[in-house]
């Protein structure tokens, strides 16, 4: 379990509520967690299920849990913390300082200014696949899968997360897609990708290369999906 304490004190101490969500796991990281709700509970809470439902369940039922908790705005970061904690608090401020926007994702490009320290190849990757997403969204996306996102709360969002991803891997463009095509499309002008200004590449990813493989060859479900929804949309006008 690569989650370090710091980030989470800094989470709180900017008056940012965290929901740590345990997928299902045997090696101990319930207790941890729990030792670390227990430090601040007025502002940590732990969501634990089982069995192990996958990252993309895991992060829905996360998602659905601070909805139902009455949260304003509701985002996810990745157990490692490639994106930290001050990114994230950018993240939030932005979208709180925007009534505008829906979505306020993190993006990933390497320039001037910047510590963004990723692998050529998941660099590249990611390029490609980007590219692939921003097709089936029909709108030009950067970087889908950087894992920071935070998202305003709403009939939108509480539309998009009510039934699992059919994806795996490449939930995040599923979830995008629906906001996009729900019953109440969100605008692209509503979504803000914001250019990160930190961000490592925390080795021991359990993403490996065939992950990546299978997030492309899921694009092509979650592109039909999308075409269903955008049709019934058209019906319903």
């Amino acid at each position: 379990m690569r989650l370090e304490h710091e980030a989470i004190d800094v989470l709180c101490a900017r008056d940012i509520s965290v929901l740590l969500v345990d997928d299902g796991s045997s090696d101990g990281t319930l207790a941890l967690l729990r030792r670390i709700e227990a430090r601040a509970p007025d502002k940590i809470s732990v969501l634990p299920l089982s069995p192990n439902r996958g990252k993309a369940e895991a992060v829905r039922l996360g998602m659905l849990d601070a909805l139902a908790r009455g949260a304003s705005q509701v985002g996810f970061a990745d157990a490692d913390m490639a994106t930290p904690a001050s990114e994230m608090v950018r993240l939030v401020r932005a979208l709180e300082e925007s009534p505008a926007l829906i979505a306020v994702m993190g993006s990933r490009i390497a320039r001037a200014g910047a510590h963004i320290d990723r692998k050529p190849s998941r660099h590249y990757l990611g390029r490609v696949f980007s590219t692939l997403a921003s097709l089936v969204l029909a709108h030009p996306f950067y970087d889908t899968q950087c894992g920071a996102k935070v998202f305003r709360a709403g009939a939108a969002l509480s539309e998009a997360v009510a039934s699992p991803f059919s994806s795996r891997w490449a939930f995040d463009v599923e979830l995008i897609g629906r906001l996009l095509t729900g019953p109440d499309p969100v605008p692209f002008e509503a979504f803000l990708e914001l250019p990160l200004v930190d961000w490592q590449d925390v080795g021991g990813s359990k993403l490996n290369v065939l992950d990546k493989l299978r997030s492309t060859y899921e694009l092509g479900k979650i592109a039909r999906a999308l075409a269903v929804r955008r049709a019934q949309a058209r019906q319903g006008d």
